[in-house]
């Protein structure tokens, strides 16, 4: 994780799930979670593409917010960007994909969208 940016942010067992999806689903490159600290910290390594030098996360959009919860059934789950992108669902069964959501036919919060 030398020469890539780190981002460190403060932990949470939401901030976890959405990081280990983001790495499985290659929108980050590594992450490391530190909990030595009072406040636990998330070290996460952003991915680039080796010729461009974009970031894999084009755009992360906040769907689900204190003020305004944002609930969706089992057949009403979105689609980000067609498919290409992907939405982070909230269900019974933990974080998981909106691909994953669909094919356990299970709805939930949708907590923000990745492109």
């Amino acid at each position: 994780m030398a020469n890539h940016k780190v981002v460190e942010i403060p932990t949470s067992k939401v901030k976890r799930g959405m990081t280990q999806i983001l790495f499985e689903k290659g929108y980050i490159l590594n992450y490391k979670f530190e909990d030595d600290k009072t406040p636990g910290m998330i070290k996460i390594a952003l991915k680039y593409h080796p010729v461009s030098k974009q970031c894999a996360i084009s755009n992360l959009e906040r769907i689900s917010r204190p003020g305004l919860r944002r609930y969706v059934g089992a057949d009403d789950l979105p689609r980000v960007m067609n498919g290409l992108g992907i939405a982070i669902i909230s269900t019974s069964r933990g974080l998981i994909t909106d691909k994953e959501a669909r094919s356990l036919h299970v709805g939930g919060e949708v907590l923000c969208y990745v492109s």
